[in-house]
Formats: structure tokens, sequence, C-alpha cells
């Protein structure tokens, strides 16, 4: 992969992929649950063409498992990528509780236009 910077845009609700010339090249679009307990959810992992195939959409996850640590908050994936990395990553990425995966789906369905 080449030098990729990764950006935390939490007002936007974005995990950007910076390349050259501090184009985004990839993102992880998120939103912060905060009931029944705050949590990261991811809802979609986006990559552009160009730069597929290069290892951003797994650094993006990494680093998003990365902040919820630091943050002390779990990830409630729903983005189908997200949750294929985490199956693939369990030591970097704990099991999501499914009361907060079942509450992430229903924030998702009560906000219809943010994703």
């Amino acid at each position: 992969m080449s030098d990729i910077e990764i950006r935390d845009d939490r007002t936007a609700g974005r995990l950007e992929a910076l390349g050259e010339g501090a184009e985004v090249v990839g993102r992880i679009e998120y939103f912060v649950l905060e009931s029944p307990a705050r949590a990261l959810v991811p809802v979609h992992t986006i990559v552009e063409p160009a730069h597929e195939g290069q290892g951003i959409a797994g650094s993006l996850a990494r680093e998003l498992y990365g902040i919820a640590a630091r943050e002390g908050v779990p990830v409630a994936p729903l983005c189908p990528y997200v949750v294929k990395w985490a199956a693939r990553h369990p030591e970097e990425a704990p099991s999501a509780d499914p009361a907060l995966l079942a509450a992430a789906k229903d924030w998702l369905r009560a906000h219809p236009g943010r994703f």
C-alpha cells in the first residue's frame, strides 16, 4: 500500500483515507450510537476504483477499531466489509453485542436519509 493518511471526520461521520495531494481515496461512513450504549457503527466502506486492491479498506477498518479501543467504546458493524474484516481479525475486532447491533439497525431505519 502506498502512503495513506487516515483522518477521522467525526462531525461528518467519515473515516477517510487520504492519498497523494490529500485526495480522499477511500472512506468508512459511520455514526455514533448513543443508546443503549455508546458505539461506533460503520455503515459503508468505499474505495475509489483506481485505488482498489491496495489494502485501503482494511487499513480503514483497522483504524476504526483502533479509535474505538482508544475511546473505550465497541464497534457495532453494519457494513458488510467491516463485518467480514472483523471476522478475519478477531484479535483486533471484538464481537459486537447483539443488543447494540439491534439498536444500530433501529437507528438506521429511523434515519433513512442519513446513508
